[in-house]
């Protein structure tokens, strides 16, 4: 059995799509159709920059999602590849859940697009910039990751300090939990992680608390959004982050990509979850980051990533 996955935010960088445009006409049609469902010119943003333009949250997310698809579509027009025949599952980390489903046809390009822009611009806004703040834990599991967000949060209301915001955002493999809340109790996270049992604590480049409950705004904000949209059955059942298991069905759909703005991405859980259902390889199409989260999460999984002509040109004999 075999499942596509799609990256999130972090995976972009200047030059992103600009080879593949050169080699396919397939994968310029894509980047044509969320230029056009955009009303910008974000592919020219993408392959020239400026880097800082690029990261804006409301400009990553589709980014990164035009990038995935055009390197699917490339695959799919040109390789006679069908997700519909080859795929048993998608799946997608954060934003990249939304690149899944655009995949399995219960979005198009178009809607895709547009709901991210939305979602980049409402996670944005949900929190003064400067409040908040994400950390990455290296060297701790889930349950140390837990432990090490509750110290710090207990360690300030010890402190005479107000109630903070400090939980896990990014359960991504067996060695790196990502934590997000306020920037005075992730801070305090990081400062305790070490003496707690993890070997380091990063703080994140990141304009946002991602994927805590400091983003409900964000998430009422996509509740309308996508109350507003006909959903369509997937292809296949797709891994959703908030619960780590396959749904299909649009009412189901809906409600997890509401859920999935302040809820923790169980990327690991859903990485076991489809070993334990019989997938045996994973293509990441778009970006070099998960599959080597999964190789580190299941190594008897066959992971490999789908960026450029030559990466599909290789592929094509494991179907």
């Amino acid at each position: 059995m075999r499942a596509f996955i799609f990256p999130g935010q972090g995976s972009q960088a200047v030059g992103m799509g600009r080879a593949l445009a050169d080699a396919s006409p397939h994968a310029r049609e894509v980047f044509g159709e969320v230029d056009e469902a955009l009303g910008q010119h974000l592919f020219r943003i993408m392959t020239d920059g400026p880097p800082d333009e690029l990261t804006l949250t409301q400009n990553a997310q589709p980014a990164i999602m035009a990038n995935a698809i055009a390197a699917l579509r490339v695959l799919e027009r040109e390789g006679g590849v069908s997700l519909a025949d080859k795929a048993d599952y998608v799946a997608g980390h954060s934003l990249g859940e939304y690149t899944a489903l655009c995949a399995a046809k219960t979005f198009d390009v178009a809607t895709t697009a547009r709901l991210l822009r939305l979602r980049g611009q409402a996670m944005q806004a949900a929190v003064p910039v400067g409040e908040g703040a994400m950390a990455a834990l290296l060297g701790a599991d889930l349950a140390k990751a837990q432990a090490i967000a509750g110290a710090a949060v207990d360690a300030i209301l010890a402190e005479g300090g107000v109630e903070r915001v400090c939980t896990v955002a990014n359960d991504n493999d067996p060695s790196q939990v990502v934590i997000s809340g306020h920037r005075d109790a992730v801070e305090r996270a990081a400062a305790l992680a070490k003496d707690m049992g993890a070997k380091r604590a990063v703080l994140l480049p990141v304009s946002a608390p991602f994927h805590c409950p400091l983003m409900q705004p964000a998430a009422d904000a996509m509740d309308a959004a996508l109350a507003d949209v006909q959903l369509s059955a997937p292809l296949v059942p797709v891994y959703a982050n908030v619960d780590a298991a396959p749904i299909a069905d649009p009412g189901q759909i809906r409600v997890a990509l509401v859920q999935q703005v302040t809820g923790m991405v169980r990327w690991r859980e859903s990485v076991l979850a489809m070993r334990d259902a019989g997938v045996t390889q994973i293509v990441e199409f778009g970006g070099k980051v998960l599959a080597p989260m999964v190789k580190r999460i299941a190594p008897d999984i066959d992971a490999v990533s789908i960026v450029s002509m030559d990466d599909i040109e290789a592929l094509l004999p494991k179907f």
